[in-house]
């Protein structure tokens, strides 16, 4: 019910405004967002690399309005990935793009243009690009331009919620030789005529996708902090001859540092989700949302302890 609550949350200007204007919400974002400067988002990738972590980055915002504000996104991808080519990071650190971000709300074509620009960037500095998936309008959206975007960067990856009906024929679509399919649990409020409802439908369909992907042809990227599901993951790659070469671990910035540090200290790729910018509050409000100990913290730093 919290949950559900907070999601609604974040979609909500009044409630942003508030939280926003808080003065000790910086406190608290600033465990789980890099900053909001390109430079303050280096030296955290820094930090990561020096303790063996992959990253991906995520420059935040969400559901531009116009032309002129995708455009901006775009740029700003564009400026980071340049900032970011001299730690030579290749594979090790990759862009996180919304579409929404780059036009997909009014105009297609433009999303793919402006991810098209995003993936020369990255592809510049020997890495990729993987698309997150938001609500499940977006999704055959999203998939259509995934596969456009394939024709010249193949190695583009693709997020899918589990909690949607329609993931599992979707992991099995995408489960083809190269393919990079990061699988989270999904993190948008979404009616019950489409997604899975509770804690324990939605692990069930994490793992039945989970399933699927490590069966599969292509680069499974499993995101979750639940330890529960690393021993899945880890039993279904023994299961299906993978090593840890052929599947990764992904995990939010600021969550479960030790754990991030153990599996890579284990011989994992482990890749850190790293957001930054001054666009955080959707983001910020999700993240309290999949975990109650998330809001625990946020009222802690509240009382000042």
């Amino acid at each position: 019910m919290l949950g559900q609550v907070l999601l609604a949350a974040s979609r909500s200007k009044l409630v942003r405004r508030s939280v926003s204007g808080l003065p000790l919400t910086r406190k608290v974002v600033d465990r789980f967002v890099a900053g909001e400067s390109v430079e303050e988002a280096r030296a955290a990738i820094e930090r990561l690399r020096d303790a063996h972590l992959a990253v991906t980055v995520d420059h935040l915002g969400e559901e531009t309005r116009d032309a002129s504000a995708a455009a901006a996104v775009a740029k700003a991808y564009v400026t980071l990935l340049d900032a970011l080519r001299p730690l030579g990071l290749g594979r090790g650190g990759e862009a996180s793009v919304k579409l929404s971000a780059l036009g997909q709300r009014f105009d297609d074509s433009l999303a793919l243009d402006h991810a098209r620009a995003i993936c020369a960037a990255a592809d510049a500095n020997g890495s990729t690009v993987t698309l997150d998936m938001e609500d499940h309008t977006t999704v055959d959206s999203t998939l259509g331009i995934l596969r456009k975007l394939r024709e010249d960067f193949p190695s583009t990856g693709v997020a899918i919620q589990a909690y949607l009906f329609r993931s599992e024929d979707d992991c099995r679509e995408l489960a083809t030789e190269g393919s990079r399919v990061r699988l989270v649990k999904g993190a948008y409020r979404e009616p019950a005529t489409v997604a899975h409802q509770g804690k324990t439908a939605v692990d069930k369909a994490y793992v039945r996708c989970l399933r699927i992907l490590m069966e599969g042809k292509g680069y499974p990227m499993v995101a979750t902090h639940d330890d529960r599901m690393i021993s899945i993951t880890e039993l279904l790659a023994d299961r299906f001859g993978r090593s840890t070469g052929d599947y990764e671990y992904q995990m939010l910035y600021g969550i479960r540092t030790d754990r991030q540090e153990a599996l890579a200290g284990a011989g994992h790729t482990v890749r850190v989700y790293v957001p930054y910018g001054d666009d955080w509050y959707g983001y910020f409000m999700r993240r309290l949302a999949e975990r109650p100990a998330n809001v625990a913290f946020f009222l802690r730093a509240l009382g000042g302890k």
